[in-house]
């Protein structure tokens, strides 16, 4: 793929994005060094490789899910703040 001005104005008009006259070179030398890499990895040979070799059956770990906290902790927090009630912070309306 050849990236040049009407491909980037083209690019331009999808992205609504508007690139400066005195970037507009150095975007175009950017993007085809972008997609030269890309088409660098269409030659890599996949042959003997499974479609699936990144999946895994194995469900996802799972941990057991434990309460664990510190009563003192909270009182510790909301002692500085300025209003407080029922461990919870108190603060001013600002919905209507």
């Amino acid at each position: 793929m050849q990236v040049d001005d009407a491909l980037l104005s083209r690019l331009e008009k999808l992205s609504y994005l508007k690139v400066s006259d005195d970037k507009r070179q150095e975007i175009i030398e950017q993007l085809s060094q972008i997609v030269g890499f890309v088409d660098n990895l269409s030659e890599l040979n996949t042959d003997n490789v499974d479609a699936a070799f990144a999946m895994n059956d194995a469900a996802t770990p799972l941990r057991e899910d434990i309460v664990q906290g510190n009563p003192a902790i909270h009182e510790e927090i909301l002692k500085h703040a300025p209003k407080s009630a029922d461990d919870f912070f108190i603060v001013p309306k600002i919905i209507e």
